[in-house]
């Protein structure tokens, strides 16, 4: 009798009857439970595989657990690695550098001058500059962001960059 169970699940027919039941629901409680930045969709695929893999050893009756528990402790194991990941990513640089005191504290004070001249310029052109220089968004993407049209985008863009400019080379001369 268990192996009539074991052909059963090993059914490529039943096998995807078995992924058609359960890869929706499984993966909804994956994301319900850990959110969406562990990729729970690519947990119940791999949870799918190792079925896949081992159904000879799974009976049907036991298939939906076997899916829920290898899942779940993927997932387990992916907020454990990205803990580790955290952690380094936490460790601090060395304390020191090649570079000069004087270039430091140059490019200090120059960093101030550009946050002070950032912050001088009109919200509209302050948040469509930091949209294409920092977040590296297009202008299409800008104006859609914004709810302008692209040539209103490209003119705050063009108008927060020449501010800047002007603003940061008077501060250089000073």
């Amino acid at each position: 009798m268990p192996t009539s169970l074991h052909q059963d699940i090993c059914d490529k027919i039943r096998f995807s009857k078995l992924y058609e039941k359960y890869a929706q629901s499984l993966g909804n409680i994956l994301f319900y439970k850990y959110g969406d930045l562990l990729n729970p969709a690519d947990k119940v695929q791999e949870a799918f595989i190792k079925l896949w893999e081992n159904c000879a050893k799974i009976t049907p009756e036991a298939a939906k657990s076997y899916l829920y528990t290898t899942a779940n402790n993927m997932m387990l194991n992916e907020v454990k690695h990205q803990k580790v990941v955290l952690k380094y990513q936490q460790v601090k640089p060395k304390d020191y550098t090649n570079e000069s005191p004087e270039f430091l504290l140059r490019k200090k004070e120059f960093l101030k001058r550009f946050e002070r001249a950032l912050s001088a310029l009109k919200e509209e052109e302050r948040a469509a500059f930091l949209l294409n220089k920092v977040d590296g968004k297009t202008h299409k993407e800008v104006a859609d962001i914004l709810g302008i049209t692209k040539k209103v985008a490209e003119h705050r863009i063009y108008a927060a960059l020449n501010k800047l400019k002007i603003d940061i080379e008077e501060l250089n001369r000073k």
